[in-house]
């Protein structure tokens, strides 16, 4: 059964971020929503494994995919990767700094408050190992976002 502050969180996890989108422009949306499709198909992989391997544990008592990683996966990666595409693409430093400060605030802060509220701690990582389990994937995604430009200039 998951708790209704379990329900609320979920609704708040997923919903500001993709709301957010409607700041971000329509021609950037579409620009960069490839990369940001990759990165949720990516975390959704590695939530699936993170799970498996019990990397964190979920307060409420019936496991589900579903109420508990899925969330995390489809609310923040998406919106919070395309933002940071926008105000950094085409500078890789400040691509990388952007990535790390937003990596570690979930690694630090937010993960001690998700456990503080009894919604998901860390099991069998620690904060560092988080960090980098979240950094990792900056890379990938500015990976893609450097294809599909490439891609894109010479489809013209």
């Amino acid at each position: 059964m998951q708790s209704k502050k379990h329900r609320i969180f979920n609704i708040v996890i997923i919903g500001i971020p993709w709301l957010s989108l409607l700041l971000l422009g329509k021609r950037d949306v579409k620009r960069f929503s490839l990369a940001g499709v990759v990165i949720v198909i990516i975390e959704i992989i590695n939530h699936m494994i993170g799970n498996k391997r019990k990397w964190w544990k979920f307060y409420d008592k019936r496991k589900s995919f579903l109420k508990d990683e899925l969330p995390f996966s489809i609310g923040p990666y998406m919106p919070l990767s395309m933002w940071l595409l926008k105000y950094s693409y085409g500078n890789f430093k400040k691509f990388v700094l952007l990535n790390a400060i937003a990596d570690w605030i979930f690694a630090y802060p937010i993960t001690s408050f998700l456990k503080k509220i009894k919604i998901v701690g860390l099991n069998r990582l620690n904060h560092l190992q988080f960090f980098m389990y979240l950094h990792h994937k900056a890379y990938i995604l500015y990976a893609v976002q450097s294809w599909y430009e490439r891609k894109r200039i010479y489809k013209v």
